[in-house]
C-alpha cells in the first residue's frame, strides 16, 4: 500500500467506527468552518489524494483518532527514525531511493469541477474496463449528432491558409466588427472594436476576467446553483466566491434579499448566468433590472455569463443585461459553443461596455493578460462574422416540432412523472435540474447518489453539489441525446429509484 491507500483505508475505518458518512464530515467542517467540500472527501476515500496537515488535523479530531494513525506515520516511525530525511513529507522511498514529491499547488485546494469530476472519472474508470456509459453531464453537442452549420465549414476551409498566424491580442478585425454588431443588436451600448476581446471559448476569458480583477480576500457575488467555473477562477484568482441563492419555487430566479445581505465592503462584482446553466432559466427584463439598482447602490461591476442567449425557447426574449446599464461597467460573454454546435472549435468572446472611466487600470490587466496568451484561435476567429451574419440554424432547433424543444418536452414530462422528482421546466439552453426527495430515498450525499446510478445502470450525471448546491437534493441532466435515447434513460432512472435507499 501506498500512504494514499493506508490514508483512505484507515479513513474508512475511522468513519465507519463512529458510524458517520462523508456527508456528515461535510457537516462538521461547516459548523467548524473549515473548507472541506463534498469532493475533497470523496478524494480522501476513495485515496486519490492527501489532506493538508490542517485538514488532516480537523478529521483526526472529528474521527476521535490521532492524526499520525491515519497517516500511517506509526508504522513509519521506526524506519525513520535512523535517518531523519526519510521523515521529511516530501520525501517518498521508492526502491530504496528517496524521490522528491511534487503536490499540486495549494491554491487548487478550494477548487472544484465535478463537471468533469470523480463522478467523471468512475464512468471513465468503466469505459476503460469496456463499459458502455450514456453520458448526461457535459452540453457537447457533437456526440449527439449535433453538426456545424454547412456555411461555416465551407468558409473556415476557405480561409484555413489565411490563418496560419498570430492575429491581434484581441482577434481578428472582422470577427470582432461581426460582434460589435452583434451587441449593437442586443442593445448594449457604448461598445467599441476596442472593447471586444475573442477568446478560446468563453471559459478562457472567464479565467482571463477574473485574474485581472481579484485580489486577495476580495469578494465576488456567483449565483448558486453556479456553472462552476466562475467559482473554480474567482477562487484561484485569489478572491472568495459569496454564493447567492436562486430560488426554485420563483423560477430559479436570482434571490434579492440574499444578494443584498451578501455585499460586504469586500465585494467587487456580481455575476450572473443568463439563460441559466444548470437551471435552464430565463430571467425577464424586470430581475435583470432589479440587479442593476443593487449593482448602481453598491458601484459593482456586473459579469453576464450568455453563452446560451440564442438558445431560448417559447417564444421568449432574451435581454442582455448591459443593455440596461449604460452608467455602469458590464462585461458580457457569449460565442459560438452552443449556438451553432461547433465546442470544440473553442471560439468565444467577451464585451466591454457602458462606463469605464473607473475601470481604466483593470482594462489594462485585462489587455496585459490577454496579450500574453498572444491570441485565441485564428480559424475559430475567422468563421464568426459567417456565423453571426448568415442564417441562424440553431432556431429550427428551439421552435415547436424542433429537435432541442421536443426533447425538452420529452424529458420534463419523462423525469416529473417519476415518484419523488420534480423540476421547473427550463426555458433556454438544453439542462434540467430536477429536485429529488430526499427523504423518500435517504439521500444525504448527492455524489453517492450520482455514483450508485452510474454503477448500477451505467448512467453519467452531475450532481447539484458539482454546481455549488449546498443541499444534496439536485442533479442536473442534459437533454442532448435524441428521444429514443433520453426515453432509455429516463427509464433506467425510474427503475433505479424505484428501489433506491441510500445506505
Amino acid at each position: 500500500m501506498n500512504l494514499k491507500e493506508i490514508f483512505a483505508d484507515r479513513l474508512r475505518s475511522a468513519m465507519k467506527q463512529q458510524n458517520l458518512k462523508q456527508i456528515d464530515l461535510v457537516r462538521a467542517a461547516e459548523a467548524s468552518q473549515v473548507k472541506l467540500g463534498k469532493s475533497h472527501v470523496s478524494q480522501y476515500v476513495s485515496g486519490k489524494t492527501l489532506p493538508r496537515p490542517d485538514i488532516l488535523n480537523f478529521l483526526a479530531e472529528t474521527l476521535h483518532t490521532d492524526p499520525e494513525w491515519l497517516m500511517g506515520n506509526t508504522e513509519l516511525k521506526q524506519i525513520q527514525k535512523d535517518d531523519p530525511q526519510k521523515a521529511d513529507p516530501e520525501i517518498e522511498l521508492m526502491g530504496g531511493t528517496r524521490m522528491r514529491k511534487f503536490k499540486k499547488s495549494s491554491k487548487l485546494d478550494n477548487v472544484l469541477y465535478d463537471v468533469r469530476g470523480p463522478v467523471v472519472e468512475e464512468a471513465n474508470r468503466m469505459e476503460e474496463a469496456g463499459t458502455h456509459v450514456l453520458k448526461l453531464n457535459i452540453g457537447n453537442p457533437a456526440p449527439f449528432g449535433f453538426r456545424a452549420p454547412d456555411e461555416v465549414i465551407y468558409d473556415m476551409r476557405q480561409q484555413l491558409t489565411e490563418c496560419e498566424g498570430y492575429s491581434d491580442a484581441k482577434g481578428l478585425f472582422s470577427a470582432r466588427k461581426a460582434i460589435m454588431q452583434y451587441a449593437q443588436l442586443k442593445h448594449i451600448p457604448n461598445v467599441s472594436i476596442g472593447d471586444i476581446y475573442t477568446g478560446n471559448g468563453v471559459s478562457e476569458l472567464i479565467n482571463l476576467s477574473m485574474s485581472a480583477l481579484l485580489d486577495n480576500g476580495d469578494e465576488i457575488l456567483i449565483p448558486s446553483p453556479d456553472y462552476p467555473l466562475w467559482t473554480a477562477c474567482a477562487t484561484l484568482a485569489g478572491g472568495k466566491a459569496v454564493h447567492y441563492i436562486c430560488d426554485e419555487q420563483s423560477e430559479w430566479y436570482p434571490d434579492m434579499d440574499d444578494i443584498e445581505k451578501k455585499i460586504t465592503d469586500k465585494t467587487k462584482a456580481i455575476v450572473i448566468i443568463n439563460p441559466n446553466n444548470p437551471t435552464g432559466a430565463l430571467y425577464p427584463r424586470e430581475i435583470l433590472q432589479k440587479i442593476v439598482d443593487i449593482a448602481r447602490r453598491h458601484q459593482l461591476i456586473i459579469f453576464s455569463d450568455e453563452i446560451y442567449d440564442r438558445l431560448v425557447m417559447d417564444g421568449e426574449e432574451h435581454i442582455s443585461i448591459a443593455s440596461l446599464a449604460p452608467d455602469l461597467f458590464c462585461v458580457t460573454f457569449s460565442g459560438l459553443s452552443k449556438s451553432h454546435m461547433i465546442a470544440g472549435y473553442r471560439i468565444g468572446w467577451m464585451i466591454l461596455s457602458g462606463n469605464k472611466n473607473h475601470v481604466q487600470d483593470y482594462i489594462e490587466g485585462i489587455n496585459m493578460l490577454s496579450n500574453m496568451r498572444l491570441c485565441s484561435n485564428v480559424p475559430a476567429q475567422s468563421i464568426v462574422q459567417t456565423a453571426l451574419g448568415g442564417h441562424q440554424s440553431v432556431n429550427d432547433y428551439i421552435v415547436p416540432g424542433g429537435r432541442i424543444y421536443v426533447q425538452r418536452e420529452f424529458i420534463y414530462k419523462a423525469l416529473t412523472d417519476i415518484p419523488g422528482i420534480t423540476a421547473v421546466k427550463p426555458k433556454a439552453a438544453f439542462y434540467i435540474f430536477p429536485k429529488i426527495d430526499t427523504k423518500k430515498f435517504n439521500i444525504t450525499n448527492d455524489e453517492q447518489f450520482a455514483l450508485d446510478l452510474l454503477r448500477e445502470k451505467k448512467i453519467l450525471l452531475i450532481h447539484g453539489g458539482g454546481f455549488n448546491w449546498k443541499e444534496p437534493d439536485h442533479f442536473r441532466v442534459v437533454y442532448l441525446p435524441r428521444i429514443e435515447v433520453l426515453s432509455k434513460a429516463a427509464g433506467k432512472i425510474a427503475d433505479f429509484l424505484s428501489t433506491y435507499q441510500q445506505s
